[in-house]
């Protein structure tokens, strides 16, 4: 059974930093292209950033120079450094793998405030 749990969220003054974590008891993580991705109230699920197997990645416009995702292989870990945090950021956080999603973990929430 794999299990996808997000930690590192919480509320933060825009401008302000937050480093997510996902731990995936996967066994075949560091062979697949993991994903961070946020669902805002009222708005769908969308992909902001991914990591390949060869630590290639991606990320949506709105967050790229701002959003860093990385992976520790040997933690079945992967990470998303957020910087210079807006109000729009303002979203349940999840990990999952890319294009053939496991079952979803309960997310991180994540709160850009004044």
């Amino acid at each position: 059974q794999v299990q996808l749990v997000e930690s590192g969220g919480g509320l933060v003054q825009p401008g302000g930093s937050l480093r997510l974590s996902c731990v995936a008891s996967v066994s075949i993580f560091s062979f697949i292209r993991m994903g961070w991705y946020r669902q805002a109230p009222g708005k769908q699920r969308e992909l902001v950033a991914s990591i390949n197997s060869a630590g290639r990645t991606n990320y949506t416009d709105s967050v790229k120079g701002r959003f860093t995702i990385s992976r520790d292989n040997s933690k079945t870990t992967v990470y998303l450094q957020m910087s210079d945090l807006k109000p729009e950021d303002t979203a349940v956080y999840y990990c999952n793998r890319v294009s053939v999603n496991y079952v979803w973990g309960q997310g991180t929430q994540v709160t850009v405030s004044s």
